[in-house]
């Protein structure tokens, strides 16, 4: 019948096809059901391997209670290393003040990111201590450390929730009154509006339908609504163009005011306004200052400005580098003279400063 023959009419070879044709189809979604199921198969698998890997990072048999005497940091003689790596930390000593403004600079691969990721205990430390308002923060609870700091990474997490939920993620209880204060304190409220529905869109998986600036926008909201005494930026400005820096500078710096924040940065001019710089190299303290100071001593930092001014930061500006080379009408600081003045206000830069700022 398949092939025809003598006597065989047009009837039996279309019911041939058919017959074929809805085979193959058949044939072809049982080979995308099995494919389907070995994927799903491997990855609960993974999933189940996950859940029972048990975590590296737990609380103390009898956790203090907490009661810290005040916001100040404290990092006594750290050192840490990733797991078979080389450490990252040799007897690190820091000390942060209660309300002080740090900002943290240096290299790619110095140690700013991973010294936040120690204050929230991501990871435990293999020597020293780490103190918060005179506590040690592993005899506290992780739920109660973190509850005295709020967090803005670089690539903040997104939910694929409402806009709403994804800001009260930093204080479920908070009310819709204190969810738009904080939105509008970040300039969410400016991309929000513009949204289908509003506060109520759902932002998708990981936020795909926001960009990077409108998610970092969401993470300050998060931090303002959170309202701990502790501030933690990691290259909070990043994803965001000028115009919207700007802006979002300002909820910044009023949102530093009375609390103790570390900012970590590569753009030097979005922390030069801040009481102290701490300039990390291969995980060692080379200086600290005041952002004038560092200038005048013509050091590390120093050569982190140069070479910013110039439109690069490259291997040479370390400790060791060869990045102090300047012709002779160059400027000692090789930077431009407007720096947001330390202390004497609670607003951003000038829009002129973050303009001619490197």
């Amino acid at each position: 019948i398949a092939f025809g023959g003598p006597g065989q009419g047009v009837e039996e070879v279309v019911v041939a096809f058919t017959y074929y044709s809805n085979a193959t189809q058949i044939m072809f979604e049982f080979n995308q059901i099995y494919r389907r199921l070995e994927s799903s198969t491997t990855e609960a698998a993974q999933f189940t391997e996950l859940l029972l890997d048990p975590p590296t990072v737990v609380d103390a048999d009898a956790p203090a209670p907490l009661a810290p005497r005040d916001s100040g940091i404290r990092f006594e003689a750290v050192t840490f290393a990733h797991a078979g790596a080389k450490p990252i930390f040799r007897g690190l000593d820091l000390d942060v003040p209660a309300g002080a403004r740090i900002g943290l600079v240096g290299r790619s691969g110095g140690g700013k990111t991973t010294l936040t990721r120690l204050l929230l205990r991501m990871s435990d430390i293999d020597a020293g201590r780490i103190l918060i308002g005179g506590q040690d923060i592993s005899l506290l609870r992780q739920s109660d450390l973190r509850s005295l700091i709020a967090y803005v990474p670089q690539e903040p997490a997104m939910f694929h929730r409402s806009l709403r939920d994804n800001i009260a993620f930093a204080r479920p209880g908070a009310t819709d009154e204190e969810i738009r204060a904080a939105a509008a304190a970040a300039h969410v409220t400016e991309f929000a509006d513009l949204l289908p529905d509003g506060f109520g869109t759902l932002v998708g998986e990981r936020g795909v339908k926001l960009s990077g600036g409108q998610r970092q926008r969401v993470a300050l909201a998060r931090a303002i609504l959170r309202d701990a005494p502790v501030l933690l930026l990691d290259e909070a400005t990043s994803a965001l163009d000028s115009e919207s820096e700007l802006l979002v500078q300002d909820a910044l710096w009023r949102l530093m005011d009375g609390r103790t924040a570390l900012v970590v940065a590569h753009r030097l001019s979005t922390v030069a306004g801040m009481d102290r710089l701490v300039v990390l190299d291969r995980g060692r303290v080379v200086e600290q200052g005041p952002h004038e100071k560092l200038l005048a001593a013509d050091g590390a930092y120093a050569r982190l400005w140069r070479h910013q001014s110039g439109g690069f930061l490259g291997e040479s500006t370390g400790p060791s580098g060869d990045g102090d080379r300047r012709d002779d009408g160059d400027r000692r600081d090789g930077g431009p003279p407007h720096v947001r003045p330390r202390r004497e206000s609670s607003g951003p830069p000038s829009e002129e400063a973050a303009r001619s700022a490197p």
